[in-house]
């Protein structure tokens, strides 16, 4: 079953000290100050999980309709778009931790 934005914003605030903010006109999801996820960009089919470019290799590769790097700099950096009605709500999961992990230790 694909997620919705609901089940996206729920898996990211269920992150040990997660909370919901705005960045640029579209909720964001943080731990220590640091985002590791987004809501609606660049459209609200959309979410966004800044993982470690280590590991968008591994989700890129794996479904590419749902996850695909962000054009320019951030998706150099490892920021991933995730196309909600076609990925995994297991491995959107899987990959809300480890973009969580990375934010985490960032602090």
């Amino acid at each position: 079953m694909p997620a919705t934005a609901r089940e996206f914003r729920q898996m990211a605030l269920s992150m040990p000290e997660a909370v919901e903010s705005a960045h640029m006109n579209h909720p964001d999801f943080r731990v220590g100050g640091k985002i590791f996820a987004t809501l609606a960009y660049p459209n609200k089919e959309y979410g966004m999980v800044a993982l470690p470019p280590s590991e968008q290799g591994f989700f890129t590769s794996a479904e590419p309709k749902a996850f695909m790097p962000v054009k320019g700099k951030w998706g150099q950096q490892g920021a991933t778009s995730v196309l909600l009605k076609a990925v995994k709500k297991t491995s959107l999961k899987k990959a809300m931790e480890a973009a969580w992990k990375k934010a985490k230790e960032k602090r």
